[in-house]
């Protein structure tokens, strides 16, 4: 065999994967107490033309779907198949999680917090461990796949450490979302971990655990045939709907006080500084409480559980540090806060200031 082509074959699970070839193999990672076998699916697409090797995946946390159906979607309408390098599609790495409906494995632990794993420690470790034997060496970049939380709906956004590397910048300005946010690189992540290897890895984040987003789903395809052919590997891709918001910084608002949680902002919308964003009133009707935003910004999460405990997430504001213009604002992001329908939530003007409270 020549030097030329030595050099470009891929191994990964034991197999040669050559220029030109298409393969679906699986890492086996533990067996479950019954005897059956956990093993991870992994699709490669390779080349004839040498690239880049870019990493799709999902199912970090096995309750957090969309991810998972976007990347079947892309294997199943065969937008794969790379005109150059190799593209290798994970829909799921945390098949616990995935058959039990949860966030980790059933130790209890996050994959995502225990990167780069050990092959003689917790299950979660030992997934991390399997992956980064097997699969990090190979990838150049990534699109990892998540989810907003239990209840908790994330607008359509990426994530990733901005105007810190400028090839993270150029694979967040490539995909495009409706917003990219700042984030740090949190110990134990596989963002982390692959940019101490000199690997770039971004997060895409839409909807809520457990439910289907269509359309975040939609935009995920989408941005990530943008990043493909940022990189060369695909002739063409959609063009964005609408220019990306960049936040440098976010707040979560929490609840000072326990009770039935009722929001008047959806996500997208932009609140201003002071802007009544809820309520939270005790069951029993004898008292509500209005919540107004202390930071002026973009709502990119919302709590949908209505029954909510002192310091739970409410809503997450996006800050640019600069407000918006009127260029800024177009579908699906609104110029004025969206008048509810529905009385405004009663405050109440006792002593004990509890109507004028500031979250």
């Amino acid at each position: 065999m020549p030097a030329a082509a030595a050099e470009n074959l891929l191994c990964l699970n034991g197999l040669t994967i050559r220029p030109g070839e298409q393969v679906l193999t699986r890492l086996v990672i533990s067996r479950l107490p019954s005897g059956t076998v956990i093993d991870i699916p992994v699709h490669v697409f390779r080349a004839v033309e040498p690239g880049p090797t870019v990493l799709l995946m999902a199912g970090m946390h096995g309750d957090e779907v969309n991810g998972i159906e976007t990347i079947r979607r892309l294997i199943r309408r065969n937008l794969l198949t790379p005109l150059r390098g190799t593209i290798i599609a994970i829909p799921i790495l945390n098949i616990y999680g995935f058959l039990n409906f949860s966030r980790e494995v059933p130790d209890g632990k996050d994959v995502n917090r225990s990167f780069p794993g050990n092959p003689r420690g917790s299950l979660a470790s030992r997934v991390a461990h399997r992956f980064m034997r097997e699969i990090m060496p190979l990838i150049d970049y990534g699109i990892d796949f998540h989810t907003g939380g239990a209840v908790r709906a994330n607008i359509p956004q990426i994530r990733c450490l901005l105007h810190q590397d400028e090839q993270t910048d150029a694979l967040a300005a490539a995909f495009a979302a409706p917003f990219t946010l700042h984030a740090s690189l949190r110990p134990g992540s596989l963002r982390e971990t692959a940019m101490q290897q000199g690997r770039r890895i971004i997060v895409y984040e839409t909807g809520e655990s457990m439910r289907l987003d269509e359309e975040g789903i939609d935009m995920g395809i989408t941005g990530t045939l943008r990043v493909l052919q940022y990189l060369g590997m695909k002739a063409e891709a959609p063009l964005p709907a609408h220019p990306t918001v960049v936040c440098l910084r976010s707040t979560w608002l929490r609840a000072r006080y326990a009770g039935i949680f009722r929001s008047l902002v959806h996500l997208g919308q932009y609140v201003q500084e002071g802007q009544v964003f809820g309520s939270v009133a005790d069951p029993y009707g004898e008292r509500s409480v209005r919540l107004e935003s202390p930071v002026a910004g973009y709502i990119i999460g919302l709590n949908h559980m209505p029954v909510v405990n002192q310091g739970d997430a409410l809503v997450h504001v996006a800050r640019t540090d600069s407000a918006p213009s009127r260029a800024d604002f177009a579908p699906p992001f609104d110029e004025k806060p969206v008048r509810s329908t529905e009385e405004e939530p009663e405050v109440d003007e006792g002593s004990d200031g509890l109507g004028e409270e500031v979250w």
